[in-house]
């Protein structure tokens, strides 16, 4: 058989946590699948990112170079899962889509097929219902930026960004016969579970998949927002956010 590679490229707050936190614990159970997470590929990874903002030719080269050689150092079938293969998240560095996504998709395979023109490709996407998901994107983007926007502001202003389904079909478009798949986080079957069928995993083998990043409490919204709009210099409100955080309320 040809070797066999499934990209799970995200989206941003789609379960990918979940997802991956589980793919981690059960590498042993689930070999002879080899899966690469975000730590083990940390070019590729830096290079979608680095796209997504730059757009330029030289930095879609090197997505095609840190993917072909990723390509040349494994056998059998591989599991990629990071949420970061589909650029930066909406909100981050001016970007308001993932409107780069379908281009760094094509490089990727692009680099694939250069170092293994043999290879069977195929691409994943988990996504999630718009409003749910723009309220987790805006409780992240509190988190770690400077964000000030309450979450009716952002989802006002970002709701283009929500049409995940949309953006698979772009995908799906710029990668003419190779399988795109969504993954819906409310399907009835979980991300995880469909995600390890499309590499031929049974059922019988299939880990539970955790719960993380749960939904946090208003009062922690409130108190992150206050800190981002606060005259504080950017060290300081970095500092206080996460003694907030810790805290778990303001």
């Amino acid at each position: 058989m040809p070797p066999r590679v499934v990209v799970h490229a995200g989206f941003h707050k789609t379960g990918t946590t979940s997802i991956q936190k589980a793919l981690d614990a059960h590498r042993a159970v689930l070999a002879p699948l080899t899966i690469q997470l975000g730590a083990d590929m940390r070019g590729l990874c830096e290079a979608a990112r680095i796209y997504s903002v730059s757009r330029s030719a030289f930095d879609l080269g090197y997505i095609r170079y840190e993917a072909a050689a990723l390509a040349e150092n494994w056998q059998g079938t591989l599991l990629l899962s990071s949420e970061d293969l589909a650029g930066q998240m909406p909100g981050r560095r001016g970007l308001s889509s993932y409107d780069t996504t379908p281009q760094i998709l094509a490089a990727m395979t692009e680099g694939f097929r250069a170092a293994r023109p043999e290879i069977a490709l195929a691409f994943a996407l988990t996504t999630r219902s718009a409003a749910p998901w723009l309220l987790s994107c805006h409780m992240q983007h509190l988190r770690a930026t400077r964000m000030t926007l309450s979450a009716e502001e952002y989802a006002a202003d970002y709701a283009a960004s929500a049409d995940l389904t949309g953006v698979i079909a772009k995908i799906a478009d710029a990668l003419p016969g190779i399988a795109v798949q969504e993954l819906p986080l409310e399907a009835e079957t979980d991300p995880l579970t469909a995600l390890l069928g499309l590499v031929g995993v049974p059922p019988d083998k299939l880990p539970a998949m955790p719960h993380k990043n749960r939904s946090e409490p208003d009062a922690l919204r409130a108190g992150l927002l206050a800190i981002n709009r606060s005259d504080r210099s950017d060290v300081d409100a970095r500092t206080a956010r996460k003694a907030l955080m810790r805290k778990g309320r303001p």
